[in-house]
């Protein structure tokens, strides 16, 4: 049987999209923005903040914590393991003085990846940890392998069996461990691991993202000794315990450079606040190439797009600080609407690309082959389209706000992963965008 949605007089079948009953996005684009925006807290930084706030056997403040569905799906982790969590506004209070399980429920891991990181965390604090393999966004092969070789190196035994890994921390001790990849997870696993071992652990080849600084700037105020977060080399010198602190999670970067996109889509001008200038210099670079003109003040930015998107030679998606894959499909449907040719390489995940064949409906001109996709830009045109995956809902929003006529976009319980309220955000600049 066939259901449809009957918005402004379109007809649009949502059988195939999961049927009644799921949000959407209906989007009129074309539609300028203006005026100003605030970008929430990062989705990045505040789940791993979380983790490490259960070593604390104590009260821990955040502040500014988006309201997102990872988020909560953490809050329910917390409160499995014997904590209390509350999410009032922004502010998520956590206690971890009752703390007692180290298994989490396979339905919790399986909502998100992010999750691995409970696996150092739980070792830490409890001795021991039992879960299974994470889940979140298929974005193709995301193994690790990285995560439980370096813990065994810290003498942690793993056993994995029937999907499960069981780590017991019997023979704990520090190590200098060297990640043949700059893993993101597998850094801060390692950094949770042995906050509280005692001796000198190291990390080299480690991954150098702001979100890891900011976890590492958390558990130094709640007593730990880390060195070097934010470079290739970082060391972590063992504390006795941790104590409760009140902390405020950096800005989403992300969410700063999809609202950025928003604006070349729509060929618009508006001022982004709270940002930081230093975490956005790939993302920067590229739109400037395409004809923005972007200009930072203290913890805010400006951006003007130009009437004609120009094309980019060469975007290579890298670990930080070079172009985050996190950001390659916003900017993508910002070069669909580029005057010439732009090509991206995508280095990171291989399931990037699900986006193109959404994109292609809504009349872009996209060639992929493997990892390199060649965009020609040229008008979209609103149509029935698909987010299958967080960066990529927000890609298509972000297409959707500068094609010509209506879009309907399913699928955006992804998007609710990592963004607080998005129509809300574009509404307040003026886009033409409402969930149903």
């Amino acid at each position: 049987m066939a259901y449809y949605v009957i918005v402004q007089g379109n007809n649009f079948p949502v059988t195939q999209y999961g049927g009644v009953g799921l949000n959407k996005y209906i989007i009129n684009g074309g539609k300028k923005l203006s005026g100003r925006v605030r970008v929430h807290g990062a989705k990045n930084a505040v789940l791993p903040i979380m983790a490490a706030a259960v070593l604390s056997g104590d009260k821990c403040r955040i502040y500014d914590c988006p309201n997102l569905s990872d988020v909560n799906n953490t809050i329910n982790i917390i409160r499995t393991l014997g904590c209390s969590a509350t999410l009032a506004g922004d502010v998520l209070e956590i206690d971890s003085s009752a703390m007692s399980g180290w298994e989490i429920p396979e339905e919790l891991m399986r909502e998100m990846r992010s999750s691995i990181i409970f696996l150092g965390a739980l070792v830490a604090k409890m001795g021991r940890a039992r879960l299974c393999a994470p889940g979140g966004c298929e974005l193709g092969n995301r193994p690790i392998d990285l995560h439980l070789k370096a813990l065994r190196e810290l003498g942690i035994e793993i056993r994995e069996e029937n999907g499960y890994i069981e780590a017991i921390a019997d023979r704990i001790h520090p190590a200098d461990i060297h990640l043949s990849f700059p893993s993101v997870g597998a850094t801060e696993n390692i950094i949770l691991s042995s906050v509280c071992i005692k001796g000198e652990t190291t990390i080299s080849n480690a991954a150098k993202e702001p979100e890891i600084t900011d976890m590492c700037d958390f558990l130094n105020k709640m007593g730990a000794d880390i060195s070097g977060a934010g470079t290739e080399f970082i060391r972590i010198n063992g504390v006795a315990h941790l104590s409760g602190t009140d902390y405020k999670v950096m800005p989403d970067r992300i969410v700063a450079s999809t609202l950025m996109c928003a604006a070349m889509t729509t060929k618009s001008e508006i001022e982004l606040l709270n940002v930081r200038s230093q975490h956005l210099g790939a993302i920067v670079s590229v739109l400037r190439e395409s004809g923005a003109r972007i200009e930072f003040f203290k913890d805010k930015m400006y951006i003007r797009a130009p009437e004609k998107t120009g094309s980019v030679d060469m975007i290579k998606t890298q670990v930080y600080p070079g172009f985050p894959t996190d950001a390659q499909s916003p900017v993508m449907a910002a070069l669909c609407y580029g005057n010439g040719t732009s090509v991206i390489v995508e280095n990171i995940f291989d399931s990037r690309y699900k986006i193109i064949p959404e994109l292609r409906k809504m009349g872009a001109d996209i060639l992929q082959d493997g990892r390199v996709a060649i965009i020609k830009g040229q008008k979209l045109s609103g149509a029935h389209i698909r987010a299958m995956d967080l960066r990529g809902g927000a890609a298509l929003t972000v297409a959707a706000l500068g094609a010509e006529g209506e879009s309907l976009l399913d699928g955006i319980h992804y998007i609710e992963r990592g963004y607080v309220e998005l129509e809300t955000m574009l509404q307040s600049i003026g886009a033409d965008i409402k969930k149903i």
